[in-house]
């Protein structure tokens, strides 16, 4: 039985809203020679990418932090100099993303869904200069009828409220949409949103194993959540029922963030 079979019995979801690094791309590769750059121009030994790939998946000012901070932990970080080094590293990243790939089967499965009709949405901490581009390098980018940044919004994942802005912008309920993410942060905001979240084994999770978060599927390839496409050995977890969003939830945007975020989603060239 596929992942939608299970988690949406005899229907698919109408909305499907999936996080980007680790779950639809690998990026750490690029992010790690950024970092690395960035440390060296600050006199600093270079990080290395297992380092980074355990600090990613909380948007780029947290991973710059880290990164000064050789840790997880960044409190002790100074806010100067970490703003500094965010310029110094917005800059090298924005150099190349010659080694980001696409992780097997994402293809497979965004196609699969486009041709059932299923509307589909991008909800990522990476900043937002980056993410057309690099959706339309990897040659995905059509696929996403909203696309959210890491500072679209004032608020980042684990905070649900690019969910929420997402699913009011589709017209459709939080019961008829599914979350597809790879770290704690994307079933945090998954649950708080009320909506379902699938996970995957592959992704970054500081580390840990994202079975511990609890999501309502863990699975290691996209495809698995089709019908019919692999054979299934997805890992099935039961979280605590999540609590649909109160009746007076909605996210609250001011005039002049719809404008950020209209002029933000035109040069995006929304996708029919």
């Amino acid at each position: 039985m596929s992942g939608f079979e299970q988690l949406f019995p005899g229907r698919l979801p109408r909305l499907v809203m999936f996080d980007l690094d680790g779950t639809l791309i690998d990026s750490v590769p690029d992010l790690a020679v950024a970092v690395d750059n960035m440390l060296l121009r600050m006199g600093r030994e270079p990080a290395g990418i297992e380092s980074v790939r355990e600090w990613v998946g909380n948007g780029a000012p947290v991973l710059v932090r880290r990164a000064l901070a050789g840790g997880i932990d960044h409190s002790a970080v100074d806010d100067g100099e970490a703003e500094g080094a965010l310029e110094i590293f917005m800059q090298a990243y924005s150099e190349s993303h010659e080694l980001t790939v696409v992780y097997p089967g994402v293809r497979d499965t965004l196609k699969w869904l486009h041709k059932q009709g299923v509307a589909m949405a991008l909800i990522t901490n990476k900043p937002e200069r980056f993410v057309a581009p690099l959706l339309d390098q990897m040659k995905i980018g059509r696929y996403f009828k909203w696309i959210i940044g890491g500072d679209t919004l004032p608020q980042k994942k684990p905070d649900p409220a690019a969910l929420f802005f997402v699913m009011k912008m589709a017209n459709i309920p939080a019961s008829q949409s599914l979350f597809v993410g790879d770290s704690r942060s994307d079933v945090l905001a998954a649950k708080a949103a009320g909506v379902k979240c699938v996970a995957l084994s592959y992704g970054y999770n500081h580390g840990r194993p994202i079975a511990e978060e609890s999501p309502a599927l863990v699975i290691d390839d996209l495809r698995k959540l089709i019908p019919g496409c692999l054979d299934l050995t997805a890992e099935i977890t039961l979280p605590d029922a999540a609590q649909p969003p109160c009746g007076n939830a909605i996210v609250v945007v001011t005039r002049k963030l719809w404008m950020k975020v209209i002029k933000a989603l035109a040069r995006w060239r929304w996708r029919a």
